[in-house]
């Protein structure tokens, strides 16, 4: 069951800062955890939250919090959100995610909702990434569908100087 969404919340990002992954919340926090420790102390998590909202509507909110994505103290690592407007009726939500070794992008509703950033893990790089889905709400859900894949290094064919 989704919560009501309080409109003094204010923007989206203000929202993923304050509820955060971890939740706990009614549908969601769901999502990806990306660029992993096997023990989370380095993450990046990108994940959906789902409230009620006004005439028997959903607010979606789109997150990527890098506030746990490195070790690192000196870097700039905050929430990025997006409130993502599409119909939900069927049950059914997609997320697409780039992941590659500092940058998570996300894209919702055929790119209408894209978030970009740039994370600099000092653990959670190559060999040592993981990646994993969690649901932190109290509302069941099903992955119907998971797909990853790893892209290989680009084949180059130069001559000459450059």
């Amino acid at each position: 069951m989704a919560e009501n969404f309080d409109p003094s919340w204010g923007a989206a990002h203000r929202i993923c800062a304050q509820k955060g992954a971890n939740g706990p919340g009614g549908l969601g926090p769901f999502g990806l955890m990306t660029l992993a420790t096997v023990d989370f102390h380095e993450h990046t998590p990108v994940f959906f939250m789902i409230f009620n909202a006004d005439n028997n509507k959903h607010k979606i909110v789109l997150c990527s919090d890098a506030r746990n994505s490195s070790h690192a103290g000196d870097l700039y690592k905050p929430a990025f959100a997006g409130f993502v407007d599409i119909d939900i009726s069927n049950g059914k939500l997609s997320l697409r995610s780039l992941i590659d070794n500092s940058v998570v992008e996300s894209f919702r509703a055929g790119g209408r909702t894209y978030i970009t950033s740039r994370v600099y893990p000092e653990k959670a790089i190559y060999n040592n990434a993981r990646f994993f889905a969690f649901n932190h709400g109290s509302s069941s859900i099903t992955v119907e569908k998971l797909t990853a894949w790893s892209m290989k290094n680009a084949n180059r064919n130069v001559r000459g100087n450059i």
